[in-house]
């Protein structure tokens, strides 16, 4: 099966970074919902701390790899997921 390439990376590898980027930015809806209800009682901190455990695990493993790509969609979810973890350690017992 033959590779098709755009500026270099295969159309899977960019369709790879534009969703995997997107599943990255995918909890500020929930981060803006705990900061702005200032509650975060329904939110589960187990679930968001194993997503978060993953996500730096996968950061690290994107540098070993020195693959922008991982680091950048994992970089940032970690970093969202802390948002929500954040809001669930100030409103999560209201």
């Amino acid at each position: 099966m033959e590779k098709i390439y755009l500026f270099n990376m295969t159309i899977l590898s960019i369709l790879a970074t534009v969703f995997g980027t997107f599943m990255g930015l995918a909890n500020i809806p929930q981060a803006i919902k705990i900061f702005k209800r200032k509650s975060a009682k329904d939110i589960s901190i187990i679930t968001y701390s194993l997503i978060w455990i993953g996500t730096i695990v996968w950061t690290i493993y994107g540098f070993e790899l020195n693959n922008q790509a991982v680091i950048i969609a994992n970089g940032l979810g970690a970093i969202i997921t802390s948002f929500v973890m954040v809001g669930w350690f100030l409103y999560g017992k209201v």
